[in-house]
């Protein structure tokens, strides 16, 4: 048995299979990514706790002697095991290196990847069917988020993805929407391109914005940023469905029909969520990088086949 296999032995410290779903679990509560494990980190203490390891389990250390050096050089036994056990899960696939990581984000960070994401929700028990409905990252859908933030802008652009006619599975469509939505909550802030709106839920980072198409799925709108707003739920309902539209300029524009209402239709406690905009003048907040402003191909769009123009 080696030194360190004698260490882990003597100290009775945790299997690593048991340290690879501890991780798992991890990843899944800190939003699919965790920061390489340094002394101090959260992670390290987090999952130190869960598996109620002591101060000497904690503080042991393995020595390697350099000879030419005349210095010895110690590291922490648990973090090395932290450190085997996320090397364990990149080679099988379930999570991503920092390294790789780092080219798609920025960060170095284990990441999940869509595999290690399904294993995750198993180990916890929650249905893969709400995996869509979570604000989890996996490798597989920050790379797609990327690639969408990152295209040219086309001088001519079709906002029509004839593609998505034809059979796709429904792993390439749900890390697609994914992407989509990720990309433009990124570029937009996390907020409502109209009122500003910008809130998450109290304990996770699920977001009241949401990424609205302007050509719709239902017309066979494409997934990419220049067919994309970010909007709270109340905006997104009113664009959908034809009370706001925006002119090539980002202009809102507001339905004329919206005289013909009640005066208390469209109110919250005196604000009004429509007739704010009635005057013309209030453009819409844009991204700061015009790259990934909507395009006015999607916007005349919308105008001619959603908006209601009419009295």
């Amino acid at each position: 048995m080696s030194y360190e296999g004698k260490m882990l032995d003597v100290l009775e410290m945790p299997a690593r299979d048991e340290v690879e779903q501890a991780l798992l679990k991890a990843l899944f509560r800190h939003d699919g990514v965790i920061v390489e494990f340094g002394a101090g980190a959260q992670i390290v203490e987090e999952i130190a706790e869960e598996f109620g390891l002591n101060q000497t389990q904690r503080a042991a250390a393995l020595e390697t002697i350099y000879r030419k050096e005349n210095r010895i050089k110690k590291s922490l036994l648990w973090h090395r095991l932290l450190f085997r056990a996320a090397a364990s899960l990149a080679e099988k696939g379930l999570i991503s290196r920092p390294s790789a990581t780092q080219k798609i984000t920025g960060k170095r960070e284990w990441m999940l990847t869509e595999s290690g994401f399904d294993q995750s929700l198993r180990l916890l028990e929650i249905p893969l069917k709400q995996k869509n409905l979570l604000p989890t990252k996996s490798f597989e859908v920050q790379k797609l988020a990327k690639q969408i933030t990152e295209a040219s802008r086309p001088k001519i652009y079709s906002p029509f993805d004839d593609s998505k006619a034809n059979t796709k599975t429904l792993r390439e469509s749900t890390i697609r929407a994914r992407g989509f939505r990720q990309a433009v909550l990124q570029a937009y802030d996390c907020g409502c391109a109209f009122c500003g709106m910008k809130i998450s839920t109290p304990h996770t980072s699920i977001w009241e914005a949401e990424a609205a198409h302007i050509v719709p799925h239902s017309s066979m709108g494409r997934d990419d940023i220049w067919n994309g707003l970010s909007l709270c739920h109340i905006h997104h309902w009113a664009f959908d469905v034809g009370w706001l539209s925006l002119q090539d300029d980002f202009t809102i524009q507001v339905s004329p029909k919206i005289r013909s209402l009640p005066p208390l239709f469209g109110k919250m406690q005196g604000s009004d969520c429509i007739r704010s905009y009635s005057a013309g003048n209030v453009r819409m907040k844009l991204p700061s990088n015009k790259n990934l402003h909507p395009h006015q191909a999607a916007l005349l769009w919308h105008r001619e086949h959603v908006f209601f123009n009419q009295v």
